[in-house]
């Protein structure tokens, strides 16, 4: 007989993201496998640059052309030059640089369709799980280049942006390439997620820089420094040398005991959004409201754990006698964990806790919040548009924080570059009140 849970875990399954640790023990040692062989891989390399962006773009398109003089570029200047090996901009950088015969580097993805390494690709490594392939992507460059690009991009985006702000990447240079394309983007941070509801600063923002060619980006990537890895036992850096073995094991460690704490979670609603939001605010008392009314229904409620958002909708669940567990990560040694919380678990690594934070639910709500929110956001909207989950209810919160995104969504990334599809657009759903959130959660 089929249940909640095993429906839960084989979707996770399919996606490569997950791990039924009642009878499929072996996946946590395939993801140990891509990570150790990933990290042998790139630990052959310096000097590092990730260009991404999208892969519907076509080859008579400006922006190919200028990724193709990217790649060259960045070869002249002995950069070795990593995308995500598969077709349109990472194509075009990759061919940039190996026709300038400089090191072109590819991190694959296996999808339910077909994608193959790119033919302008001198050394690969072919990825199952994205968990593997985002980390060894976003791991050792010593600079980012975003060409415009659709939902994986702004995922890859939102990772390197996050891991910058909680200090687990070095503060480096992001380059996003196309004023046109990137600037309402960057009137969304700066309006809404900066101005407010203050879930950034304006040192998150200053990694930010927004060019009109690579001729520009070259020039700011030039001035980047190479990272120093020191693969020390403190976790709060990651790192690709070959005195790795270490950290792989407290990876494993972490996949084991997370699946554990997973065991009793089945078909819980996941409540994110910025832990600055006041108490006296609508998004608080709403967050809450929701957490109250999801613990009447019997539907437990998952958070990060911390405060705002997640203290509100933890609050109301834990006060309607519901289950209302809590994911966070170890900070300074410490755990932050709000006191409205039944179960918890904390993290070292963050691609482990997001892993735990999106396996067992039918649902998200996402309130206004930061980078790490927003990462979640379409991270989810990756997975689905890729055939890695199945479709499950992604329900952004608050209609005039999250309009003049999907505004860009609309109008940058499928009317002007196509970097999405028509349908990728129903993928979400925006709601402005309990009731409504509740409505498309179908509870």
């Amino acid at each position: 007989m089929t249940t909640p849970q095993n429906q839960i875990e084989s979707s996770a399954l399919e996606r490569g993201s997950a791990i039924d640790l009642r009878g499929s023990a072996w996946q946590v040692f395939r993801i140990m496998a891509e990570f150790v062989e990933g990290y042998q891989f790139l630990s052959k390399f310096d000097r590092q640059i990730t260009v991404m962006g999208s892969a519907r773009t076509f080859p008579n398109s400006p922006y190919y052309q200028d990724a193709v003089r990217m790649g060259a570029l960045l070869a002249k200047e002995k950069f070795n030059v990593i995308t995500g090996g598969g077709p349109g901009i990472m194509e075009a950088a990759n061919k940039g640089a190996f026709e300038a015969g400089g090191m072109s580097i590819g991190i694959n993805i296996q999808l339910p369709h077909e994608q193959r390494i790119n033919a302008y690709v001198r050394e690969s490594r072919a990825c199952y799980y994205f968990l593997t392939r985002k980390v060894l992507l976003t791991t050792p460059s010593q600079a980012f280049v975003f060409f415009p690009g659709g939902f994986g991009s702004l995922d890859e985006l939102f990772e390197v942006l996050d891991n910058i702000r909680s200090g687990h990447l070095t503060r480096v240079p992001l380059v996003l390439v196309g004023k046109s394309y990137w600037d309402p983007l960057l009137y969304f941070l700066r309006s809404n997620v900066f101005a407010r509801v203050h879930a950034v600063t304006e040192e998150d923002l200053s990694s930010i820089h927004v060019v009109d060619s690579a001729d520009e980006a070259i020039e700011i990537v030039k001035k980047s420094k190479p990272i120093e890895e020191v693969c020390s036992m403190d976790s709060s850096k990651f790192c690709s040398d070959e005195a790795i073995n270490w950290r792989v094991f407290r990876i494993m460690a972490e996949l084991v005991e997370g699946f554990e704490f997973l065991r009793d979670v089945d078909g819980a609603v996941t409540v994110l959004g910025t832990a600055r939001v006041k108490l006296d605010s609508k998004y608080y008392s709403d967050a809450y409201e929701i957490g109250r009314a999801l613990a009447d229904k019997k539907i437990g409620v998952i958070t990060g754990g911390g405060e705002g958002i997640a203290e509100a909708s933890n609050k109301g669940a834990y006060e309607a006698g519901g289950q209302s567990y809590g994911m966070d990560m170890w900070v300074d040694k410490r755990e932050h964990i709000n006191p409205y919380i039944t179960k918890s678990k904390s993290y070292y690594f963050p691609f482990t806790r997001k892993l735990m934070l999106t396996t067992p639910s039918r649902g998200f709500i996402l309130f206004p919040g930061g980078y790490g929110t927003l990462n979640l956001c379409f991270e989810l909207l990756t997975l689905i548009q890729t055939g890695k989950i199945k479709k499950i209810p992604i329900i952004l919160y608050g209609k005039e924080f999250w309009e003049p995104l999907l505004l860009f969504i609309k109008e940058n990334q499928f009317e002007k570059e196509h970097c999405i599809a028509d349908r990728d657009m129903n993928l979400y759903q925006l709601a402005d009140s309990p009731e409504e959130a509740l409505r498309m959660l179908g509870v």
